[in-house]
């Protein structure tokens, strides 16, 4: 009867696990090669966090694999957010209010955008 009641508690721990926490362990191919992919990517250029699932899903890797990708990379998005704004201003003058809007609109929320326009003079 124990054994019952512990393969019975087992599988409900298992069933009401989520699907990431039980995969975490063992993450499929496309998942290695969406995290492969995104730190490529970062070594050239800066990303949010929304951006860069994007860009992975525009590489074909699926929803899934992309958000599991940016979950399972060290990244500091702040920094990222920083030189991002390096990169715009770079190329272009922007008013802080406008670099602001544009980081936010690369999907960079507005606390990485703030915090990235005081590291870069403003």
């Amino acid at each position: 009867m124990v054994k019952l009641f512990t393969a019975l508690m087992v599988a409900l721990l298992v069933l009401t696990m989520p699907v990431s926490v039980l995969a975490a362990d063992n993450p499929t191919l496309g998942e290695e090669n969406a995290v492969k992919k995104a730190n490529q990517y970062l070594k050239y250029s800066a990303f949010s966090k929304t951006g860069l699932v994007k860009q992975l899903e525009y590489e074909g890797f699926s929803n899934s694999e992309s958000n599991y990708a940016v979950n399972h990379i060290q990244v500091d998005w702040d920094e990222q957010a920083v030189k991002k704004a390096k990169q715009y201003l770079k190329y272009s003058a922007f008013s802080r209010t406008r670099l602001i809007d544009q980081l936010e609109y690369e999907g960079f929320t507005h606390d990485q955008a703030v915090y990235a326009v005081g590291q870069v003079g403003y």
